[in-house]
């Protein structure tokens, strides 16, 4: 039995749909269910064994006392742009000590969503030596509460026996319809695309940098939830921060392009000022090393850009379908 926060958001479903594929149905789910009706439609034909509010999860767990083979713990407050501190403090920090606790004395493995973007504009490079998170300098609030966390997790004297924090750097695939400004580019590339036949992207304010060539390390979500219940399934991996992208970086000119072309369409790119409220905290380069993962023994390659988001184009977003 394994217990799945965050399960009906854009990764959290994306895993459910992966580990029922694999016949695994025996989950329990968790998320805000009542005040989200837009990820909904992100559980339609998912299988699990129980559902559970957010805010009862701990008094629910204490209660049941689940025979839990694993948690995935992977709700948070994923909002780049929210500044509330108080509101990630309390989801992304306290709730995942929590968690943290009771997989500690309840002796069970444990894989927590973390981020790249804790690393911040890069100045100490996108290796995930452990020792490495109370350097960083994350540029939201978001990154500092994913940073913060992972620093308490290192500190801690009990902790899960396995236990695995995900930096996950920009990931793009079906299920995440309902994230508004905090979805894809892909998906504001494909729905920009189907409205006007044309995409805007943000211009480079570098010299060094041409227009477009803004570089990310994607990663397409299927591969992602691979990773995660590799990890869970081969344990034990040595416990710790891991990176969780491709390894390699694609300017957004690149996706915009394949975008295009897996709909059928002449790419028609042009581009505006990055908005003056992001301006100073913009990244212009992610590459996630991978070496840490590699070495761990995951062996899968990773899909190129253009072959993820073929699928994901083709797949879900012209059919209109969820994973």
């Amino acid at each position: 039995m394994y217990l799945l926060t965050g399960a009906a958001g854009f990764i959290g479903s994306a895993l459910l749909a992966h580990l029922n594929a694999l016949g695994i149905q025996d989950i329990i789910i968790v998320d805000d269910f009542t005040n989200y009706p837009a990820k909904l439609p992100n559980l339609t034909g998912k299988k699990f064994r129980q559902k559970v509010e957010r805010e009862t999860l701990f008094t629910t767990w204490d209660q049941e006392k689940w025979p839990l083979k694993g948690v995935y713990h992977l709700g948070a407050r994923t909002d780049t742009t929210e500044t509330d501190k108080e509101l990630f403090d309390h989801l992304n920090y306290k709730y995942s000590q929590a968690v943290w606790t009771r997989c500690a004395d309840q002796n069970i493995p444990l894989i927590y969503a973390s981020s790249g973007a804790t690393y911040g504009l890069g100045e100490h490079g996108y290796v995930d030596k452990d020792e490495l998170a109370k350097q960083l300098t994350p540029l939201n609030e978001y990154g500092r509460s994913k940073n913060n966390f992972d620093i308490w997790a290192l500190q801690q004297p009990s902790a899960p026996q396995h236990w695995y924090g995900l930096k996950f750097f920009n990931v793009y695939g079906p299920n995440e319809n309902h994230k508004g400004r905090m979805a894809s580019v892909v998906w504001h590339t494909f729905h920009q695309v189907q409205k006007t036949g044309a995409m805007k992207l943000f211009r480079s304010h570098r010299d060094d940098i041409p227009d477009g060539h803004q570089s990310r390390d994607f990663i397409y979500v299927k591969d992602l939830v691979k990773v995660n219940h590799w990890l869970m399934d081969q344990l034990p991996s040595p416990s710790g921060l891991y990176n969780l992208g491709t390894g390699t970086a694609r300017p957004f000119l690149d996706l915009a392009t394949a975008t295009f072309r897996a709909m059928g369409k002449q790419p028609d790119i042009a581009f505006i000022d990055t908005p003056a409220d992001i301006r100073d905290k913009y990244q212009y380069f992610t590459e996630a090393d991978m070496s840490k993962l590699r070495t761990a023994g995951y062996g899968e390659p990773f899909v190129s850009l253009e072959e993820g988001i073929n699928d994901y184009v083709k797949q879900y977003l012209l059919p209109g379908k969820n994973w």
